[in-house]
């Protein structure tokens, strides 16, 4: 019951921290505060420092989420966050980091078996993902 409670509590965060940089983006036409909050919604959610976490080699962060103890159940959500942040930074002209953080998604989604494709980020299918993952 804990860890249920636990994970609820962390896919609700996660979706938050998602719905909350769209409307940063959109709304106050700021995607590069809107790719900070997902950095910050990814270090919470790792429990690591998103800063040093996100500084990795693509190759090398699926290793360390994995040794972290990040709940693999939130994994898909990080996935999604980091494409969407790639986005954001296009938009703002920092096509490198948008590069790095596009490559750290697919890497990380590989190493979990997930299949992300830029459908993942339509607003429909964000939310048909927020409700498939809800706890019972």
């Amino acid at each position: 019951m804990f860890q249920q409670d636990y994970l609820m509590r962390l896919f609700m965060q996660l979706a938050e921290g998602i719905r909350k940089s769209i409307r940063r983006a959109i709304d106050e036409k700021d995607p590069e505060a809107a790719a900070d909050m997902l950095e910050a919604t990814v270090g919470e959610a790792t429990e690591l420092d998103g800063a040093v976490l996100l500084s990795l080699a693509p190759e090398s962060i699926a290793s360390v989420v994995q040794i972290s103890g990040t709940d693999p159940r939130a994994v898909e959500y990080i996935c999604r966050s980091l494409l969407l942040e790639a986005e954001y930074l296009r938009e703002a002209g920092k096509n490198d980091k948008a590069e790095l953080r596009s490559q750290q998604a697919y890497a990380l989604g590989g190493a979990y078996g997930i299949d992300l494709t830029d459908v993942s980020l339509d607003e429909e299918a964000l939310e048909e993902f927020f409700e498939s993952t809800k706890i019972q």
